[in-house]
């Protein structure tokens, strides 16, 4: 079984590959702030859980047809990928292992495979935040972030899970959840630690504008809830949505 990653992010994918899964990672190309404004128009307002499962959605189904043609080409032995997967060194089409060896997309070549979307979003004193992009932006969520008088804030990282199954290279079922995770941020930080680490530009390009797997861990007094989820990718809750898809976490394994 495959699974393919409806993201970029280095972090979900070095998430997965500690958990043993190397997936094949396909960028979605979905305009977030015109697909929220657009539900929000409609709907109303979106509490964080909502806007983060709608957000991983819709990047799980934006690359559906991608996977299904990279499924067929798999299928059919050596038709060209368009660069959504690694190609074995014996020219089989499908893509390689960690011994560059041939490892289908399904155990049995069948075109079965998962593709997961996520996405996460950081909740704050009332406000919602996504990536800062901006060194100003960065600074000023820290500034907020480290508290008064010594006692650091607290906010929730949300993180948006969306699961598709694919069995014989066509959509069959879906399923998501969203996670959350409560983050307690040191209130002893120094404006002079809090420039050093924007000026990284670590945390320019993370929801929340923190990570917990990098320089901003030394930040962070402690996690209640799944680290993971924090890094934009609850891997127990992903194991528990392949199990309601039918699909055994053991048969995502395909790193050495």
């Amino acid at each position: 079984m495959r699974l393919f990653l409806a993201s970029t992010s280095p972090a979900r994918l070095a998430t997965l590959n500690a958990a043993g899964i190397e997936p094949i990672a396909i960028a979605p190309g979905v305009d977030e702030e015109a697909a929220v404004a657009e539900r929000e128009q409609r709907d109303g307002p979106l509490a964080p859980a909502d806007m983060v499962q709608l957000l991983a959605r819709l990047k799980a189904e934006a690359v559906v047809r991608e996977v299904e043609d990279a499924l067929g080409a798999m299928r059919g032995g050596g038709a060209d990928d368009g660069g959504v997967a690694r190609g074995a060194a014996d020219g089989s089409g499908y893509p390689a292992g960690p011994d560059g060896a041939a490892r289908p997309a399904g155990a049995d070549g069948s075109g079965d495979a998962l593709i997961f979307g996520g996405d996460s979003a950081f909740a704050f004193g009332g406000t919602i935040y996504g990536k800062p992009h901006l060194p100003e932006r960065a600074r000023e969520r820290w500034l907020a972030y480290r508290g008064h008088n010594g006692v650091g804030g607290v906010g929730v990282l949300h993180s948006g899970h969306w699961l598709i199954a694919l069995r014989d290279g066509r959509v069959v079922d879906a399923v998501g959840e969203a996670s959350q995770a409560e983050v307690h941020f040191s209130g002893d930080l120094s404006e002079a630690e809090i420039d050093a680490y924007v000026a990284t530009g670590e945390p320019l390009k993370v929801a929340g504008a923190f990570t917990i797997d990098g320089r901003g861990a030394a930040f962070i007094d402690r996690v209640v809830g799944d680290p993971s989820t924090v890094i934009g990718l609850s891997i127990p809750l992903l194991r528990r949505l392949a199990s309601r898809l039918g699909v055994a976490w053991p048969e995502l394994w395909n790193r050495a």
